[in-house]
């Protein structure tokens, strides 16, 4: 019996190519300030929410498919009369990834979801938020293979966060750029 532990992909690139590459870039003292990436968050927010429960049922267990792991519902924070939305409703569904099954799920998207975007031209850089963060939106949820085209009621959209450690948008840009995000070029 192995006794190896089983490591991702993306997890054994970064500790052989793109930590040694931006130490070389951003002139680190130590492999130890390589920024990384800390977390993955994807979250839904559904339409209609406050008048079908079954919505919020459906992101949830869409979202568990997409991500291999248990998503949770959100709550409405106040009550918005305008929307007929009282405090602690469930309005949508998220999840956050870290460790192994963050490393596999971005492994996932960047190599067979994001081709599959129509008109894919690559991503837009303007996502960042000065702290190193880093936030994509999907448009269409049927872009991940796991979801079954036949059993979509609705088609929506989602935002994917990737959490990093690094200080600045440039450092979190070469971080992602290296790991394999398909960053569009710009002329």
């Amino acid at each position: 019996m192995s006794t190896e532990k089983y490591i991702p992909r993306l997890a054994g690139k970064y500790k052989k190519e793109v930590a040694p590459a931006l130490v070389k870039k951003f002139n680190y003292k130590s492999a130890m300030q390589a920024p990384k990436l800390e977390k993955i968050c994807v979250n839904r927010g559904v339409n209609g929410a406050p008048a079908d429960k079954k919505l919020v049922d459906v992101a949830i267990d869409e979202l568990t498919q997409i991500t291999g792991q248990k998503a949770v519902a959100t709550m409405s924070k106040k009550d918005i009369s305008n929307f007929k939305l009282r405090k602690n409703i469930p309005i949508g569904a998220k999840v956050t990834l870290r460790g192994t099954k963050m490393y596999e799920f971005f492994d996932r998207l960047v190599a067979t979801a994001l081709p599959r975007v129509r008109d894919f031209r690559g991503i837009n850089d303007k996502s960042f938020d000065g702290r190193g963060n880093f936030t994509l939106g999907v448009t269409e949820q049927i872009i991940f293979p796991e979801i079954d085209i036949d059993k979509v009621s609705k088609i929506t959209g989602m935002d994917i966060t990737f959490v990093t450690t690094a200080k600045t948008n440039e450092e979190a840009f070469e971080l992602l750029k290296e790991l394999g995000m398909p960053f569009r070029i710009t002329k």
